[in-house]
């Protein structure tokens, strides 16, 4: 008797007492989420000089780092725009980020200037929705109206962690070429009665940083991603 493969295979399965699955009724393989994580500065692009004496751009480094680990042990794929001490521009910034098609970017930057986290959004107006083939210089307007969302949801997180947030909105070149929630996230120091008790490059006040920045990722996927 010649069986034909579907058929041997049917007879296997009930044999084994294994259900059938086929590729119609299998479930969606599920969605990637990606969080590209975009140190500012780098290489010749010190950035500016904290009042400790850091540059902006080892700050930035060193608060990437911290977060990408506490990200992925939380089990989100994490892509960084750099690694290491390297001159990037804002076109391969964004390039690297529409590459991974990424699901949120945060790009990091210090100051010494006010006190806690300052979250920027674009400036761009918003667009209706994403065409088919955006302007590289706009593409992030077809985004703006999510990455506000995004930023209240991060004020909420921050706020909760005992952050001092200010919130605002700017010309930011890389973020503006990104098709993607996108966020400008700069660090300045902790302040209180208007003396800095901790500065950017210190490390206990970083992985509290870190700590509530992945909290609000956390709450933004939740968010984003429904079951």
């Amino acid at each position: 008797m010649h069986w034909s493969k579907a058929a041997a295979a049917a007879l296997a399965a009930a044999l084994l007492g294994t259900p059938l699955v086929s590729a119609q009724n299998a479930p969606p393989p599920a969605v990637k989420y990606v969080v590209v994580i975009d140190a500012a500065h780098g290489g010749d692009d010190g950035g500016a000089r904290l009042g400790s004496g850091a540059l902006e751009k080892s700050v930035t480094l060193a608060v990437g780092t911290r977060l990408r680990s506490l990200l992925a042990a939380r089990g989100i794929s994490v892509v960084t725009t750099r690694d290491g001490d390297t001159a990037l521009d804002a076109d391969k910034r964004a390039g690297i980020a529409n590459h991974a098609n990424a699901s949120l970017c945060l790009s990091l930057h210090a100051t010494e200037s006010g006190s806690g986290i300052h979250i920027f959004t674009s400036s761009l107006a918003p667009a209706a929705a994403p065409g088919k083939f955006p302007a590289w210089k706009t593409a992030q307007s077809a985004y703006v109206a999510r990455s506000t969302a995004a930023a209240g949801v991060f004020n909420a997180a921050l706020a909760q962690a005992g952050f001092t947030v200010m919130l605002g909105r700017t010309g930011l070149p890389g973020i503006d070429s990104m098709t993607c929630p996108a966020l400008a996230i700069e660090i300045a120091p902790e302040r209180a009665n208007d003396a800095a008790t901790a500065e950017p490059d210190d490390a206990a006040y970083q992985t509290k940083i870190a700590q509530a920045i992945a909290a609000a990722v956390l709450a933004w996927k939740q968010q984003e991603v429904k079951p």
